[in-house]
This record gives C-alpha cells, structure tokens and sequence, in this order.
C-alpha cells in the first residue's frame, strides 16, 4: 500500500500543497501532524508506524516535512527501511527513492543524500529560531509587547472582594468580567495592598 506523510509546524500552516504532490504520487492514505519536527512524538505519525508494513511505500514531499533533528531523521530512516521493512521515496529528491538501486552503491548514494538532507533540515531549523528570536528582540526594542494584553479590575472590584463571603469564586469571578485565575491574581494583590 502506498501511504503519504505531510506536516507542518503550527495549526495555522496549510498542508494542501505536500496532500497534492502525494496524492499526484499515487498515495492512498496520508497521515497529517500540525506539529514542530524537532521530534517524532507526533500523533499521525506514530499511526503511520502502526500501520505501515513490510512491501509498503511511504511518500514524504522533502525530508524536512519527515523531521527536523538530524539523529531522529536517521533513526526513523532505519526503523521504516530496516525494521518495518518499507520503502521511502523523497518526491523532491529523487535520488532518494529506496524502490530503485537496492544495490550497494545505489544504497550508499541514497544513505549518503538522507544525511546531507537531514543535516540542512536540522540547520534549517536551528535558523529559524534564531531569526525568531531576533525578531521578538527587534521587536520589543520598538516597543512591540507580547502576551495577553492585561485584564484591568473594574471599578467595582473591592467590593466584589470585599462581599465574598456569600460568593463562590466562579461567581465572583464573572461578576468582575474575569476568568478564575485571573480574579485570584487580582485578589492577592488587592488583598497585599488593603491590609
């Protein structure tokens, strides 16, 4: 059987364009995560491995859509093609397709193109946090504040504090316009502040 796998690395990413290149491949069942590659702790992943077996083919869009840790990329590399016995084809790098070549040296250039694949993708992500963290320091240094913007006490609120005792907190809470914890931060403080 053949099954695809695409992912990307937040909720708000679109996999439309590695569902298409894999159904155009012929794959039957694709398996989607919306989760960082950093590792393989992904749910529609570990069903994949669940269900992929021996004399299937597996079809990734790049080997940066499989992971993003170099070791882990390796060590997956092995359990599909050596354990569960699949073959992998890489759509964007067709010199990585384990159906073809299973001689030494079609192996050895296949082995030796995953690593260099694997070691861009991991560098590749070591650049986007840094580029991330150089973003959020731009930023704040123009003022830019990150987080809920917070929830001010309204008027009222000493005396929704202070007429407590016939209340329960969720009550109390929605009387001030606030979730439970945030009314519970908020009467720490009011309380530090009336002693």
């Amino acid at each position: 059987m053949n099954y695809g796998y695409a992912r990307v690395s937040t909720a708000a990413q679109n996999t439309d364009r590695q569902v298409d290149a894999l159904n155009a491949a012929g794959v039957e069942t694709v398996f989607v995560d919306k989760r960082s590659g950093k590792n393989f702790e992904r749910a529609q992943y570990l069903a994949l491995l669940s269900v992929i077996a021996k004399g299937d083919v597996l079809f990734i869009k790049s080997i940066d859509r499989l992971g993003r840790n170099y070791r882990e990329i390796l060590e997956q590399w092995r359990v599909l093609t050596k354990v569960k016995e699949v073959d992998v084809v890489v759509l964007d790098m067709p010199l990585i397709d384990t159906r073809t070549e299973k001689n030494l040296l079609g192996t050895f250039i296949a082995d030796l193109v995953l690593q260099i694949l694997a070691f861009v993708a991991e560098n590749e992500r070591a650049y986007i946090l840094e580029r991330q963290r150089e973003g959020i320091v731009a930023a704040k240094r123009r003022g830019v504040k990150f987080g809920r913007k917070p929830v001010k006490e309204p008027p009222n609120f000493g005396e929704i504090v202070r007429n407590l005792n016939g209340l329960t907190i969720k009550t109390a809470a929605a009387r001030a316009g606030m979730n439970i914890t945030t009314f519970r931060r908020h009467k720490e403080r009011y309380d530090a502040n009336n002693r």
